[in-house]
């Protein structure tokens, strides 16, 4: 029997009897997320650096923010398929990246490079123009 149909049926058991969710728990485990992805935090900025080895063109990085969240897309390819695959560490293929940030950040004020395999993200914290410190009265409450 195929080793790989054995696996399928394991798998399709096990979705049977734990519900089909039960493998997202798994998903970092099985099959690390890609890209890798660094934060740095200061009190105004944010700096994400994620592992994209081997783009050429930058126009298929997608990246997205909308206030707390910055998405990334694209795909890594590093472009070698000659021969037989010993041994592969280094994760290729299409991705897709949610990342929570720590503070919500301006949309208008962001910066991104990429060099020697690297994506450098440079984001501001948004400080609304409401959030200005507002003296609150304190009310006296007379006894009864």
């Amino acid at each position: 029997m195929d080793p790989f149909q054995q696996m399928s049926d394991w798998k399709r058991n096990m979705d049977h009897f734990f519900g089909e969710q039960f493998w997202d728990q798994f998903e970092g485990i099985l099959k690390p997320t890609i890209p890798q992805i660094n934060l740095y935090q200061t009190d105004n900025e944010i700096l994400c650096i994620a592992n994209i080895p081997g783009i050429n063109d930058l126009e298929k990085i997608d990246i997205y923010v909308d206030y707390a969240t910055m998405e990334l897309r694209g795909t890594i390819d590093i472009g070698h398929s000659v021969g037989t695959v010993v041994k592969e560490e280094i994760l290729q293929g299409v991705f897709e990246r949610k990342v929570t940030l720590p503070f919500p950040v301006r949309s208008d004020k962001i910066k991104a490079t990429y060099n020697h395999g690297l994506l450098y993200i440079q984001l501001h914290r948004f400080i609304s123009s409401s959030s200005r410190k507002n003296r609150v009265s304190v009310e006296l409450l007379e006894d009864e």
